[in-house]
């Protein structure tokens, strides 16, 4: 499996581990799943920014076609 080495402030570096902590995970997991979630998100985001342009847009196409 790949790695990445990211850097924090100290101020961030504390917020993670404080974070971690408190849900009982180590901070590379804590931080592996907050960076999937984001991918995931902005996925998610796209699709529907997507449908609903589709959406708008249909009856525009049709005419076009």
């Amino acid at each position: 499996m790949a790695a990445l080495n990211l850097r924090f402030t100290d101020e961030e570096l504390d917020a993670l581990r404080k974070r971690a902590e408190a849900e009982g995970r180590s901070m590379q997991s804590f931080a592996h799943d907050a960076v999937i979630a984001a991918i995931n998100e902005h996925s998610r985001l796209f699709d529907e920014a997507a449908a609903h342009v589709l959406r708008v847009s249909d009856e525009l196409n049709r005419r076009l076609a």
